[in-house]
């Protein structure tokens, strides 16, 4: 913790720099790093390219044996290394200074080889490791990683990178469901759709809502224009009036009018919708408010929304 609060004096100019440096990349930001500060390089490299970045982690044990390959004249070396000295790093770095690309390097010693021969040093020392032994990287690790996503925080908020960029490359993610999975993906369609005409007796309205099994069905006229809808909250209170169903027409007691959305909306929005409004259920309308589809909140937990 304390080698954390220490960092916020480290964003300096040369921070600032390497900020300039990452956003005038015309390549990708390849970030690299041995031992400990390798697995810390993975997962900052990770970041950036979640965050609008192009970034990918080359080792740099593997990179004096080919690897460099990767590397070309238009990207940004991002290289950590809490020594500064790291041999595997100083072993390519006349490669990379021979391509010309703009090295950043991350370090705990502005003095150490990998500091004074980068284009700009950032520095991440810290006093001590948390090891009481003081030994294993640990609070380097995590300043490193820390200043690591300051880097990439930055660069997001200069990109005007937003939620929707960000969910594009995360598809597979809960976030990325949230952002971009729309009502039309997991809505009920055709005959799956509970569907009774305003005429009816809510005996047949229930029987229709029993075979689809969305605790409701929705109400519409001849013209499947939306009339209204009738839950199974609309036959408790029937019930508690002591009312028919064999006598009473669905239509005298359907609540209307009643909530509709239309396909082409987040599927997030349709939750929002159903919790401001304490309801488990919705109608897809298209914009005449004829019936598409119908929606309900297992769907939506189904879909890894809720």
């Amino acid at each position: 913790m304390q080698a954390i609060a220490k960092l916020a004096e480290r964003i300096d100019e040369h921070f600032v720099e390497a900020c300039h440096l990452l956003l005038a990349c015309k390549g990708r930001v390849v970030v690299t790093g041995m031992g400990k500060s390798g697995h810390i390089a993975g997962k900052v490299a990770a970041t950036l390219a979640s965050t609008g970045t192009p970034a990918f982690f080359v080792h740099p044990g593997e990179a004096s044996h080919g690897d460099l390959g990767m590397i070309t004249r238009q990207d940004v070396v991002l290289a950590l290394s809490n020594s500064g000295n790291t041999e595997e790093i100083l072993t390519i770095l006349p490669i990379i200074k021979r391509l010309g690309v703009p090295l950043i390097a991350m370090t705990g010693n502005p003095e150490s080889t990998l500091g004074r021969l980068a284009t700009v040093h950032i520095h991440v020392g810290v006093e001590q490791e948390a090891c009481p032994l003081g030994l294993a990287p640990t609070s380097s690790t995590t300043a490193a990683l820390v200043m690591g996503d300051a880097l990439a925080v930055s660069l997001l908020q200069k990109k005007g990178f937003t939620r929707d960029d960000f969910a594009l490359s995360h598809p597979g993610g809960s976030l990325g469901k949230r952002l971009l999975l729309q009502v039309c993906d997991i809505m009920h369609r055709g005959d799956e759709v509970p569907m009774v005409a305003d005429t009816v007796l809510v005996s047949e309205a229930l029987l229709e809502m029993t075979e689809k099994k969305l605790g409701m069905t929705a109400v519409v006229d001849h013209n499947r224009h939306v009339a209204g809808i009738f839950t199974d909250g609309d036959l408790r209170r029937m019930l508690e009036k002591n009312l028919d169903v064999h006598a009473t027409r669905v239509c005298d007691v359907m609540t209307r009018p009643c909530k509709v959305i239309q396909a082409d909306i987040l599927a997030a929005e349709a939750m929002q919708i159903m919790e401001a409004k304490k309801i488990n259920a919705l109608l897809v309308v298209d914009e005449n408010k004829n019936l598409q589809g119908a929606l309900n909140m297992h769907d939506l937990l189904r879909a890894g929304i809720v």
